[in-house]
């Protein structure tokens, strides 16, 4: 049986991953429920794909950081940990990255070979275009929502689902972080 494939991203409620401005990471909201909730799903066995952006982005940003940093959050340092695959055509190994391998050629074929060699889950934070292009393939199990209370119409940066095709999404689980921040984990089906 393929292993599931979770495409996990965090927003702001306009649809955004990140922001610029004077926001933080997590949009200043984060909370001991969220980082905890954090740390156990990184918890459970899994290995990590990332495109090469997104991969570039977290060893950039670890490396620039110090154990006392808020981006080295444990659940972090714990996805850190987990073996990793980067899907690129422009990287070369050894990566940056404790367990990590780069995967060449076409994104959809790299995952569909994982998801039937993997004895377990795998999961991927982030990576928008590679994540996006895996939605339209229907490779997606799993859409895994972290919504933040925040609108950033202005500041917003890398609009998740900018140019995606249209999917139903059947809600198969949610939850409230902190008495503020909204998780979504939903079914994405090729509307």
């Amino acid at each position: 049986m393929p292993a599931t494939y979770t495409f996990d991203v965090f927003s702001s409620l306009d649809g955004y991953g990140a922001a610029g401005g004077d926001w933080t990471g997590y949009w200043g909201k984060q909370g001991p429920e969220l980082l905890a909730h954090r740390l156990a799903v990184y918890g459970e066995e899994q290995q990590m794909v990332f495109g090469a952006n997104t991969y570039r982005a977290f060893a950039q940003m670890l490396a620039s950081s110090t154990e006392e940093s808020d981006v080295r959050d444990p659940w972090v340092t714990r996805m850190r940990s987990l073996p990793a695959t980067v899907v690129s055509t422009t990287l070369e190994g050894p990566l940056d990255w404790p367990d990590a391998t780069v995967a060449s050629g076409d994104a959809v074929d790299v995952v569909a070979r994982l998801k039937e060699e993997s004895d377990v889950p795998l999961r991927s934070h982030g990576s928008l275009s590679l994540n996006r292009a895996l939605m339209a393939a229907g490779l997606v199990d799993r859409l895994q929502v972290t919504l933040f209370p925040v609108i950033t119409g202005r500041t917003g940066l890398d609009p998740i689902f900018q140019g995606a095709a249209d999917f139903d999404l059947e809600l198969l689980e949610s939850r409230t972080l902190d008495g503020h921040i909204q998780e979504f984990v939903y079914r994405p089906t090729p509307h």
